[in-house]
């Protein structure tokens, strides 16, 4: 088998600051082991849309307000209108909202950015836009397929979930 070496095509893991066009893969809550509770909008850099870093993960938290227990409503309003959700559509659980994002496909612009917390660099999100390709036809890899969201603190497991 030949090979030939490209160092164009090298990467250290990090995406590189710019604009991609990537699909919600899942959408979750979580927290850290702080208690600081946050949604989590895992996307993929599309691979039916030619572009650097194809199936590649990009993670955006949105933070819950310690103050009032609230998501900031302006920034999940961001993301849906970039999603395309409709707007003045309700919702009866945060759970359905969050699964309403998943596999819309949205266009963002990502730039690396210190963490003020690890002093590491993560890409972050700086901006939401729709899709210039709304018809989605990227390719999962070989048995994954966008998840439903499910809240980390509402699972219930039962005897027979456990591997012992």
């Amino acid at each position: 088998m030949a090979f030939t070496l490209d160092f164009s095509q090298a990467s250290n893991g990090t995406i590189k600051d710019g604009t991609y066009e990537a699909v919600i893969f899942n959408v979750l809550e979580d927290a850290t082991p702080g208690g600081s509770e946050y949604m989590n909008f895992d996307m993929i850099v599309r691979n039916d849309v030619q572009q650097p870093y194809q199936n590649a993960h990009i993670f955006q938290r949105i933070w819950r307000a310690k103050a009032t227990g609230k998501y900031n409503a302006g920034m999940i309003n961001t993301i849906a209108q970039a999603a395309n959700l409709t707007d003045g559509k309700s919702y009866q659980s945060l759970e359905e909202l969050m699964s309403d994002f998943v596999n819309h496909p949205v266009k963002v612009t990502i730039k690396n950015e210190e963490s003020d917390y690890d002093k590491k660099v993560y890409p972050n999100v700086k901006r939401w836009s729709k899709s210039d390709y709304p018809n989605v036809q990227h390719q999962f890899k070989s048995g994954v397929k966008p998840q439903s969201t499910t809240s980390t603190t509402d699972t219930a497991v039962g005897n027979e979930d456990l591997p012992f």
